[in-house]
């Protein structure tokens, strides 16, 4: 068999498909997860921030036992490809059980919170280590990697670009109720807007058209356990809990023409468990085919045996594989900090929360450009060197947007597209480099444990996403923020705009001093990939 035969564009794009289904749950976790705990399922953020630091505590042993278990998994199929088919369902099922909200008291919810994303991170291990470590054994050529690694890349900002740009108009399909309204038009462009309905509704959102603007609080206005000034803040849309049979009423402006028919009451727990449910039915039918479509070449040596402290050893002493490790982490926390203070951002300092699925789009479509170009550069400027300059350019450019107000729409566009260019190169070398680490073991211990050393893209993923968590929840914490209150969200903007700003900075510069110490220049991975192309070719090890 011809380990480094050029692999077909079918099999490419159905590898891809795999992390499009991954990055369906995992950016709809990371993006949307904290914002509906908070603001949805109604949990502290500070509990949020605990929850998402604990569960991933785990994930240093789960992802590393389930390295192990794909190494010495034997089947018809492969030892990576069956996990991919045995966890495509109860992947959908996890995600949406965490989006799901019965009705449970304060204790009650945290019970539940905890008890389904510990769910949801152990069958995501059971699918993304041997998902990821799948690349390393559908090729023996470390530029034919690079390549697939780039068509992943596209897969999983094409599942991320669903789940961003769709989740929140799905929402407001999945969760409009039919209020009873009134409008009452005071000028050309002014109107008092009363709703009302007919069962109480936690966290309901309020819409009336796109430009429209709820402001100017006064004497109508019958939210009494909110402080009159947190009205003044022209917003489209307002978020409230509404008790059945009662009238709330705004004053609302920014178009001229504002019916009855145009309001929209949008009861968020229904809209995003119905929304998640329908794409989790897409993200198990993307993994059956990442299954159906590639094939597994390269095996360990056949003199290898089964030696569980020799791989741990390897391992350990694996430089590379070490670097990337943490390498991994940085970079996960870095794109998570970003990603989950998005919804924060747009909601709460621009107060255009639709706007930010525009956004997001935006982000998507940079993040594939950079995927797209990532081969290219980096057969330009190595591995390493682009990767350090990476981090440099996305995390410097990612500052300024402390100096962007809420006006200030397109710089804030810009700035984002421009930053995410730059990131999406992290994830793209990343995964291609763990395969370059797992060859290194190999030219040097004559072992190969591909499942092992993939461990490390599942564990930088899931706990850089648990590290940002936790830095959001407390950043919010610290500015005393309660999703259902507009008084502290008021207060604590100042925070959410320094999570989107110069924290994130802060983290990529110490991601480009990490990266100095990578070892595997170009030259070297030459080296490798030539001598067990030679070693396989004559079977003498």
């Amino acid at each position: 068999m011809n380990f480094s035969e050029k692999l077909s564009l079918k099999e490419k794009v159905g590898y891809a498909l795999g992390d499009g289904a991954a990055n369906i749950a995992w950016r709809g976790v990371a993006i949307f997860l904290a914002i509906f705990y908070t603001d949805v399922f109604g949990l502290h953020p500070a509990a949020v921030a605990l929850l998402l630091l604990v569960a991933r505590a785990t994930d240093g042993i789960t992802d590393v036992l389930m390295g192990l278990i794909c190494d010495r998994t034997k089947s018809k199929y492969g030892k990576f490809r069956p996990w991919v088919l045995w966890t495509a369902i109860p992947l959908a099922v996890s995600l949406s059980l965490l989006f799901t909200t019965p009705d449970l008291g304060p204790k009650g919810k945290i019970v539940y919170a905890y008890a389904t994303y510990l769910l949801f991170i152990l069958v995501y291990t059971a699918n993304n280590v041997p998902y990821g470590a799948l690349m390393a054994v559908m090729t023996g050529d470390d530029k034919q990697r690079t390549s697939l690694g780039s068509y992943r890349m596209v897969g999983a900002f094409t599942g991320g670009l669903v789940v961003q740009g769709a989740l929140l108009f799905l929402v407001a399909y999945f969760g409009n109720i039919n209020p009873r309204v009134d409008v009452e038009k005071l000028d050309s462009e002014k109107y008092i807007l009363t709703v009302s309905t007919d069962k109480s509704v936690d966290n309901v959102n309020i819409r009336a058209g796109a430009r429209t603007f709820f402001s100017e609080g006064n004497a109508l206005l019958q939210l009494s356990d909110q402080p009159a000034e947190s009205y003044n803040l022209p917003r489209v849309g307002w978020s409230l809990s509404m008790e059945a049979g009662k009238e709330y009423s705004f004053i609302v402006t920014g178009e001229d023409d504002i019916k009855a028919k145009d309001v929209r009451i949008i009861d968020q727990k229904r809209g995003y468990s119905n929304s998640i449910y329908l794409l989790s039915v897409f993200l198990a039918l993307f993994l059956v085919i990442t299954f159906a479509t590639t094939r597994e070449r390269v095996q360990p040596p056949k003199s290898q045996k089964t030696n569980l402290l020799k791989d741990m050893k390897d391992l350990a002493f694996n430089r590379p594989w070490l670097v990337l490790l943490f390498i991994g982490l940085i970079f996960n926390t870095y794109n998570a900090i970003k990603q989950g203070t998005i919804l924060y951002y747009f909601s709460h300092f621009l107060h255009n929360q639709l706007l930010a699925s525009f956004f997001m789009v935006g982000l998507m479509l940079a993040s594939i450009a950079g995927a797209m170009v990532t081969s290219y550069l980096s057969r330009l400027m190595g591995k390493r060197n682009l990767f350090v300059a990476a981090f440099i350019f996305s995390g410097s450019i990612n500052a300024l947007f402390w100096f962007c107000g809420p006006d200030d729409i397109v710089q804030i566009f810009a700035i984002g597209l421009v930053s995410e260019f730059g990131a999406a190169i992290f994830p793209t070398l990343f995964f291609a480099m763990l395969g370059d680490a797992a060859d290194y073991s190999e030219f040097v211990n004559n072992r190969r444990a591909t499942g092992l050393v993939y461990s490390a893209g599942s564990l930088a993923t899931k706990f850089g996403g648990g590290i940002a968590g936790a830095i959001i929840g407390m950043v919010l914490a610290a500015f005393s923020y309660d999703g259902l209150n507009h008084e502290s969200i008021r207060q604590a903007v100042p925070g959410i705009i320094m999570l989107m700003s110069w924290i994130p900075a802060v983290i990529a510069l110490l991601g480009a001093i990490v990266m100095a110490f990578y070892p595997l220049t170009t030259r070297k991975m030459e080296e490798i990939t030539a001598e067990l192309a030679r070693r396989r070719a004559t079977e003498t090890y």
